[in-house]
């Protein structure tokens, strides 16, 4: 098949890239004067030279743009580039299992933020930068990086960048090309500020840059056990905070006012993105408040750790299952949201959400009047019924997996709140779960590794949303 040779050589082309990124984390530990330098260094060549061959057994590989060629990439770069990108794991420092390595590098590009990594204050630069790298690349989407390349192979892309990232907002700039380059200008110019304010506010330089890359990703991975507990003091965690949140927004709103110049148009998913990060915020320094035990610090935590679980970033300021009876099921509600449309988020996004109770509100109102037409809105717009169609597909879908993952996680030998929480971290791609053994403080190490396979799988399904991997077992794709 074509489109097959095609998809496989597009992403050889960006499996090669991220090999060469490898080389990064030697150097790092070259100039730390730590020998496994050399270990990265051989995982790059090893890694390159696997692809490299992959690719010009590929080469002039030609095939139109059509959903199921865009089906078949999507799934190629996300299942292969993780689960082929494991060697610095393996060989370098950290001597990973090849089941620990994949679900650390899985869990890295879809920014899901679950570790399987202890004592990561002892840990070397390179294996902490590496993991940064990582979350940083599947921030944007590891698809942005191969539509790069298209040009080469005379393929266009924008279907695709919309299968990926789901961002149905409008196409804010006339050709695709730049649309790329000016959302990666953005990421790029964020994550340096980023850097920059957590400096300002006390961080070391190593860890300012790794922090900066796993915030505007929303990804989580920290350079501490403690994550960002560690840092004592709260403008740090008033820096994550707000960058966290520009993460979560829709980064199409950031090339219209950057490079069009022009207000953009008030999106319902922002404002209702705000409210509820506010509310659930207000809520949570309402129930530590009852308890007796709060801070200055704590309304810092707070906002934090809100905001870390709704963008599915998955840092943590501290234990929030001591922070009182509502916190627990405050956050076990939170991890279903995401951030928005168009965001590096992940979750069902705020934006289905929205269409999903405007939907309620309809059919309640059709109650009252039988006879009444009350159409789905979304802000003031009418909402097209393919729209709230997919939201609904897209809902119970998810509901249906995390059934069936789940299940599959119980029978594995673990307990219910491990397994419903672990299900719904790894679809939402959020990080920590609930419970003594995969909480918020702590890792996923003592998990069964067919435990870590289904959740590594549940962690890709759930980057791109489900549909697209369900899809590829209908019969009707591959006639």
């Amino acid at each position: 098949m074509e489109e097959l040779r095609a998809a496989i050589h597009v992403t050889s082309i960006v499996g090669f890239g991220i090999a060469v990124t490898m080389l990064v984390p030697a150097f790092a530990n070259l100039a730390a004067n730590e020998p496994s330098w050399t270990d990265f260094a051989g995982a790059a060549i090893m890694t390159a030279g696997g692809w490299a061959m992959i690719g010009i057994a590929t080469a002039g590989a030609r095939a139109k743009v059509s959903p199921r060629f865009g089906i078949i990439l999507v799934n190629m770069l996300w299942w292969l580039i993780p689960l082929l990108s494991v060697a610095p794991l393996m060989i370098g420092p950290a001597k990973l299992t090849y089941v620990d390595a994949a679900f650390e590098t899985v869990s890295g590009f879809t920014t899901t933020g679950s570790t399987v990594l202890t004592g990561l204050d002892s840990y070397d630069p390179g294996t902490l930068l590496w993991r940064s790298l990582i979350q940083w690349f599947g921030g944007t989407g590891m698809l942005s990086l191969g539509l790069v390349i298209l040009p080469f192979l005379k393929i266009g892309g924008l279907q695709l960048f919309r299968m990926e990232s789901s961002d149905r907002s409008e196409k804010v700039l006339p050709q695709f090309a730049t649309i790329v380059k000016s959302i990666t200008v953005i990421y790029v110019c964020l994550t340096l500020l980023c850097a920059i304010a957590y400096l300002l506010s006390g961080m070391s330089v190593f860890d300012a840059i790794n922090h900066a890359m796993t915030t505007l990703s929303t990804g989580g991975y920290s350079t501490h056990d403690k994550s960002m507990g560690f840092f004592p003091n709260s403008s740090t965690l008033w820096v994550g905070s707000f960058f966290m949140l520009l993460g979560g927004m829709p980064f199409s709103l950031f090339v219209t006012l950057v490079f069009l110049r022009q207000k953009p148009r008030i999106d319902p998913q922002i404002i209702w993105y705000l409210v509820i990060v506010a509310g659930a915020a207000g809520l949570l320094f309402a129930s530590r408040i009852g308890t007796g035990v709060y801070s200055l610090r704590s309304i810092a935590e707070d906002v934090f750790d809100v905001i870390s679980v709704i963008t599915t970033t998955g840092y943590a300021a501290g234990d929030y299952t001591l922070w009182g009876s509502l916190a627990v099921p405050l956050f076990f509600l939170l991890t279903f949201f995401g951030g928005c449309a168009g965001s590096t988020a992940g979750g069902l996004k705020i934006y289905r959400l929205i269409v999903l109770v405007e939907m309620v509100r309809s059919a309640l109102r059709e109650i009252v009047h039988p006879n009444g037409v009350f159409p789905v809105r979304y802000g003031k717009q009418r909402v097209d019924p393919a729209i709230f169609r997919s939201a609904l597909v897209m809902s119970v879908s998810f509901a249906g997996v995390l059934a069936i993952c789940t299940l599959v996680l119980g029978a594995q030998g673990n307990d219910l709140i491990t397994s419903l929480s672990g299900s719904v971290t790894a679809l939402a791609n959020v990080g920590p779960g609930l419970g003594t053994e995969i909480g918020p403080s702590e890792t996923f190490t003592t998990l069964p590794d067919s435990s870590k396979v289904t959740l590594a799988a549940a962690m890709i399904a759930g980057r791109l949303e489900i549909m697209v991997v369900l899809v590829l077992f209908m019969p009707l794709m591959w006639r």
